[in-house]
């Protein structure tokens, strides 16, 4: 039974996604051949996103996906470890199922109102996978707590095998139990609100700060807060929820799952081996030459996955072991692995991009345009790098031979036209954001599948399963956290912070500084996505009171937060290089602290000329 209904969601989730590919591409023609779209066309996709990103966050809980900070893993096994995976368990089974009644409250609402979407579906019946999928979650954090902790100490291995295997059973089941006190204290809140409403929200803010060091996923500490300040306000849950399904069906926001479709089916073929040799052609002649190949592939990558996770372990496999056998020193390749993989965020179609613009409510094209020369400074940092490093170490060098340049190119000329098909569809006219994500994702699948024939049926599924999933596990996040957003909105944070600046910083420069050092603190400690959602809100008004262009404060916030993946200890990039090279933690930290020097000068650059970000927009009469 378990079986299948995994099969079940698997199946519904990749088909909803498969379906937000076909419909706009279908809308181009009936468009340019009709001169009209498809009535609704619009509305179910950006709803097909909703139940795409929710199916696929219950999917993540159920394979213990769900993004979480990982200072949870510095916990020694054994007893506290054990209590930390039941503290964050219990708090995500809370946090989970006050969400769910939000969402079940919100849809009983819209079924009252009867709205429709478009083609006779009611917008309940879309809205209702929330509810579900947030329910879902709370159950399977709960069960999961059983599979990743119980750990008996080293006195057990003279225990029989059966009476071990009973106690690990039953230990197991006690974890589940005590785990089980989280769903009924969400329900107790739920029915008792004055628990809330009557009492300091010191104590409770202790524990969300201790559930999210210990590991609790992140979309339940940022739930879990909106919740926690909704509530002692006397406001329903469901408040939350509206944002969120308002965020979930934005028109643009389809095109962040399009393009992560897009980026898992090259990463599933072989075209990170056919980029490895055109560009290892072409640039393997110059010391460093391997090393600048890494930087421009990973950030290639990163610009179609949408974040470095998936660019560090879908090529380090190929690339580490290269730089390796090129004589580079393995300090240096992880550390330029660990750091190229955030390369791409600044440029086009990179899913940050897309994000921050919708938030910000700037055009998607104007900050593409604007993430252009920086994103390419600092992956010419990292590469001058690379070439000092091949210098110093003389790591071998790949003769430029010119029939291995032509033979290499024409063998990856269809990835090679990838970005150019993007910009064209969008700058052109002939596609929007959302029509130019799924023409990319169809793209990729046609040349992976069919031309180069690198992907089977098993391969697709595959890809389409992970999409899902860490789509799943990004907007989740983005759900709550513009719940939370609205709260703080509301609560009038962005006017007292205006006002505080307006009082205490009184030079823009002054002004540019502060903001790189609380945007660094900022990618210390949020998710990339779920930080342009809370924070954003909070920064335009200040960067347009002081006279910041707004593209340009977009490059500055995204960059800052590029610079947050290798923070020491706590980046996202540490401890994904850490999984993948199979190398210590600190470790990685050290091997990344010399990028990390540079990319935080590449910052300070870009913050402070502002002609990186603005002159192409001026250019291209878009100022």
């Amino acid at each position: 039974m378990k079986r299948v209904l995994a099969l079940v969601e698997d199946a519904t989730a990749s088909l909803a996604l498969l379906v937000m590919v076909l419909l706009p591409l279908a809308e181009i023609v009936f468009r340019r051949t009709f001169g009209r779209g498809i009535p609704a066309s619009q509305p179910i996709v950006q709803h097909l996103t909703l139940w795409v990103g929710f199916l696929g966050a219950a999917i993540a809980a159920r394979d213990g996906k769900l993004l979480a900070l990982a200072t949870g893993s510095f916990i020694p096994k054994g007893v506290w470890r054990r209590a930390a995976d039941i503290l964050a368990s219990a708090f995500g089974a809370c946090a989970a199922i006050v969400l769910a009644s939000g969402g079940w409250q919100m849809a009983m609402a819209e079924r009252e109102a009867g709205t429709n979407i478009g083609a006779g579906i009611q917008s309940w019946m879309a809205q209702m996978v929330l509810p579900i999928a947030f329910a879902a979650i709370a159950l399977r954090v709960v069960w999961r707590v059983g599979s990743i902790s119980g750990h008996l100490d080293s006195s057990s291995a003279s225990v029989p095998g059966d009476l071990r295997s009973a106690r690990r059973s039953a230990e197991r089941w006690l974890d589940r139990a005590l785990a089980s006190v989280g769903l009924l204290a969400g329900v107790l809140f739920l029915r008792v609100p004055s628990i809330l409403e009557a009492h300091s929200l010191w104590p409770a803010f202790a524990i969300v700060v201790a559930a999210a060091i210990v590991g609790t996923p992140l979309f339940a500490i940022l739930g879990g807060t909106a919740a926690l300040l909704f509530m002692h306000d006397g406001t329903t849950p469901a408040t939350i929820l509206i944002e969120t399904y308002s965020l979930s069906v934005s028109p643009t926001l389809p095109a962040i799952p399009l393009f992560t479709l897009a980026g898992f089916l090259l990463a599933e073929g072989r075209a990170s081996e056919r980029l490895l040799r055109v560009f290892r052609a072409f640039f393997g002649w110059i010391p460093g030459g391997t090393a600048v190949v890494c930087a421009v592939l990973c950030s290639f990558f990163t610009v179609f996955t949408g974040g470095s996770g998936v660019t560090i372990l879908a090529l380090g496999g190929v690339l580490f072991p290269a730089l390796l056998k090129d004589g580079y020193r393995e300090r240096f390749s992880l550390g330029l692995l660990t750091a190229s993989g955030s390369l791409g965020l600044l440029l086009p179609p990179s899913l940050p991009l897309i994000l921050y613009a919708v938030v910000a409510q700037i055009p998607i094209e104007d900050i593409f345009i604007g993430g252009i020369l920086p994103g390419i400074l600092l992956t010419a940092m990292v590469s001058a790098w690379g070439v000092r490093e091949g210098t110093v170490s003389r790591a071998g060098r790949h003769p430029f031979r010119a029939p291995e340049a032509l033979a290499s190119a024409w063998a990856a000329k269809w990835e090679l036209a990838m970005p150019a098909l993007v910009l064209v569809a969008m700058f052109s006219g002939l596609a929007t954001a959302v029509e130019a994500s799924a023409l990319t994702a169809l793209y990729a699948l046609v040349v992976q599948a069919f031309i180069h024939r690198d992907l089977k049926l098993r391969d697709l599924l595959r890809a389409f399963g992970e999409c899902v999933t860490v789509i799943g596990g990004v907007l989740i996040i983005l759900g709550v956290a513009v719940g939370l957003t609205n709260y703080l909105v509301g609560a009038q944070v962005p006017a007292k912070l205006l006002e505080w600046a307006s009082t205490h910083i009184t030079s823009r420069l002054m002004f540019l500084l502060v903001l790189n050092l609380f945007l660094l603190a900022v990618g210390w400690l949020m998710e990339i996505y779920a930080a342009i959602v809370v924070v954003v809100p909070l920064i335009v008004p200040l960067g347009a009171a002081f006279g910041i262009n707004p593209v340009h404060l977009g490059i500055i916030f995204i960059a800052n937060l590029e610079l947050g993946f290798l923070t020491p200890l706590v980046g996202l990039n540490i401890f994904l290089a850490s999984y993948r090279f199979k190398r210590p933690v600190l470790e990685v930290c050290a091997a990344a602290l010399p990028m990390m020097a540079i990319l935080g000068i590449g910052v300070l650059v870009i913050t402070y000329i502002p002609w990186l970000t603005t002159g192409l927009l001026g250019l291209l009469g878009h100022g």
